[in-house]
């Protein structure tokens, strides 16, 4: 028995190849590109915009594109995700293959906004900077609340279902330091839309 016969030196034994670092940050790369040409191809042509440079040269800009989440436990211990933002992903389906992931690109901002039940009252508090209080535009009905905003540099647009019907005669709303506040009591069904003055 020779030791040369019983283990096989490194050169001969089998190696399984493994992908390298290299490989997988192309791939991610690749993948960016791609998700980005395609999201190019879907945005608003008011949020794309050509400067000129100090040199003669033009540069391409797009934006405000905004995306993000608030997480929060609901009371029955279950997690609640809030997303804002003018940015939601879609899909977009090959032939009969599986949907490709991509995004979705609006001219309007969903703003973060929150839905709080105290008692006989809904509290709805919304994240509007940049606006002023004359800028925001609020529809309420029985069962649904609209924020919405149309200026030259900002667009909001959030329509939320209430959890109860609520009184859309005696709605109260405050705006402050970007941050919008309405008060809705609770009310049996049957009153139409209206819209609701900021103090």
């Amino acid at each position: 028995m020779s030791w040369d016969n019983d283990f096989p030196s490194r050169s001969r034994r089998r190696t399984r190849r493994f992908p390298s670092s290299d490989d997988w940050f192309s791939d991610m790369d690749s993948m960016f590109e791609d998700m980005f040409r395609d999201m190019a191809n879907t945005i608003p042509k008011e949020l794309v915009r050509e400067r000129r440079l100090p040199d003669g040269s033009t540069v391409r800009e797009m934006g405000p594109i905004v995306y993000g989440y608030s997480m929060s436990v609901g009371p029955d211990g279950k997690p609640i995700v809030r997303e804002f933002g003018n940015v939601k992903p879609s899909g977009q389906q090959i032939g009969f293959g599986p949907q490709k992931p991509g995004l979705t690109v609006k001219e309007e901002r969903e703003p973060l906004v929150d839905v709080i039940t105290e008692g006989s009252q809904i509290r709805v508090v919304a994240e509007l900077p940049g606006v002023e209080k004359n800028d925001i535009n609020l529809q309420c009905s029985e069962n649904d609340l609209t924020i919405s905003v149309n200026t030259s540099q900002r667009k909001y647009l959030k329509t939320m279902e209430l959890p109860v019907s609520v009184d859309s005669d005696t709605p109260k709303a405050s705006y402050k330091n970007g941050v919008l506040e309405v008060i809705l009591k609770r009310q049996k069904p049957g009153t139409k839309s209206k819209e609701i003055k900021i103090e």
